[in-house]
């Protein structure tokens, strides 16, 4: 039963606080443009973002109601710079990268870190479905490796080699935006039904 009213309070707030009910509509519009064309729009991302950031400047976070704006502003430099280097790595697009900055930028530091976490897992997973679905498993796998050994590689050294994924050694393209939209949803609910 208190479940259920959990429910039914994300309902009224989408109604009474913009905050989630806007973040919740840009995720839908971000994952329609990016099963129909593969893109996320600047117009969504940076739009978002601006709202993001003086939305929360103007009725703060409670946790942090003095520094409300750094607040917002730490959660999209934390989302942007998580995703940065996949994006450097060209694992996944811009879209995806400015579209979890601009999450960062409407739930702030700590917030951002969760929906960070639940899109990797549930990207994952549909990267492990797409591979399967695509006889590509094996040649995942691979490329996880390779991409890895890159990343270990860059961290010791310090620059990034010059090494690119051939096309056919590509499973193919997922939606990654999709997965992003959906792990922050996720998150908003179970935060909202008292599990985080």
């Amino acid at each position: 039963m208190q479940e259920l009213d959990s429910l039914l309070e994300l309902l009224l707030m989408l109604v009474t606080e913009p905050r989630t009910g806007v973040l919740l509509s840009l995720l839908v519009i971000a994952s329609f443009s990016d099963y129909a064309t593969y893109k996320i729009p600047n117009w969504l991302t940076f739009g978002g973002t601006l709202f993001g950031l003086i939305y929360n400047s103007v009725v703060p976070f409670s946790t942090t109601p003095h520094h409300a704006f750094l607040w917002a502003a730490g959660g999209l430099l934390i989302g942007l710079g998580t995703m940065l280097p996949s994006y450097a790595l060209k694992i996944m697009g811009a879209g995806d990268v400015k579209l979890m900055a601009m999450i960062g930028a409407f739930l702030g530091v700590s917030d951002i870190l969760y929906v960070i976490l639940f899109s990797f897992i549930i990207g994952g997973i549909a990267a492990i479905g797409f591979a399967i679905a695509n006889q590509a498993l094996t040649r995942m796998l691979t490329n996880i490796r390779n991409i890895s050994q890159i990343f270990i590689l860059t961290a010791i050294s310090g620059f990034k080699p010059e090494v690119t994924l051939e096309k056919e050694q590509s499973i193919g393209k997922l939606p990654y935006g999709i997965c992003i939209s959906i792990g922050a949803t996720f998150y908003l609910i179970t935060r909202q039904l008292g599990y985080l």
